[in-house]
């Protein structure tokens, strides 16, 4: 998976992101998403995510990774 540059990122539409509305968890290839829900995981262990985010972000996720 490679690193997203400013310009890269910036460049993504919101529904490309795990929580649109932060711009947050990119979801726009299939390692990303597979790394989104990786750690929405791990932060929604640490109490930095609510469960519901965490949902959010998997949902977007399984939409990536369920595409053909």
């Amino acid at each position: 998976m490679s690193k997203l540059t400013k310009e890269e990122r910036d460049s993504l539409p919101d529904n490309e992101f795990g929580l649109p509305e932060k711009r947050a968890y990119p979801v726009d290839t299939k390692a990303r998403a597979r790394n989104a829900k990786a750690r929405a995981t791990q932060e929604l262990e640490r109490g930095l995510l609510t469960p519901e985010e965490r949902d959010e972000i998997d949902r977007a996720a399984d939409r990536k990774l369920n595409e053909d």
